[in-house]
């Protein structure tokens, strides 16, 4: 029996509630395939679109651009949270319940980020939007960063130093973003591409 496996066992049977990882990992999961796929339904045309030619069309499919932005980067930063989610690596098979209350939060603010991609689709102009959605991800960063530090038996490796420099890079992004919102709400938005760079700087780090 791993050292992990029998500390986490210990805690259990000495009254302290514990949790199967792998139970945890797989509604994770679940939240995440949902939440990224409700991100594409504020993207369509109006019910009451009626088209008279192909010209009205390319002009309609234009019109969603301010919408289809947004999603564009909310998958992205969401698919760049799963995979670091499942890269960091930890020994210990059971998890304790302070980590499950945060972690019940973090998958709140996940669901939470197809509603603010929304507002910040409609109302790109406006700064509230803007500071609607980076507050939302930076509460998810922020939290992030407390799921690692109750993470039992975390290895700390190469791993999780990427999750780490690209959950920084998510709050500058973030604050950058609030910031161009007082110049221009609606080119500020475009911080968040920013993030395209954490892979590139995961690599960078590893040499």
């Amino acid at each position: 029996m791993r050292r992990g496996q029998l500390r986490n066992n210990v805690g259990a049977f000495a009254g302290e509630t514990m949790y199967p990882r792998a139970r945890i990992d797989a509604l994770t999961d679940g939240v995440f395939a949902v939440a990224m796929t409700l991100l594409v339904l504020d993207v369509r045309l109006p019910e009451d679109f009626h088209p008279h030619d192909a010209n009205d069309v390319l002009e309609a499919l234009r019109g969603l651009t301010s919408k289809f932005v947004p999603y564009v980067l909310s998958f992205l930063v969401l698919g760049l949270r799963w995979l670091s989610n499942i890269q960091v690596r930890s020994r210990g098979e059971f998890l304790g319940r302070e980590y499950v209350v945060w972690w019940l939060f973090y998958l709140l603010l996940i669901t939470c980020v197809p509603f603010s991609t929304m507002v910040v689709g409609r109302f790109a102009g406006f700064a509230p939007a803007i500071w609607l959605y980076a507050a939302n991800t930076i509460l998810v960063a922020a939290v992030s960063f407390r799921l690692i530090a109750l993470t039992p038996e975390v290895e700390h490796d190469h791993h999780l130093r990427d999750r780490t420099s690209s959950l920084i890079l998510l709050i500058a992004s973030s604050v950058l973003a609030v910031a161009g919102s007082f110049v221009s709400p609606r080119q500020a938005l475009w911080a968040f591409a920013l993030n395209l760079a954490a892979p590139w700087l995961a690599r960078r780090g590893r040499k």
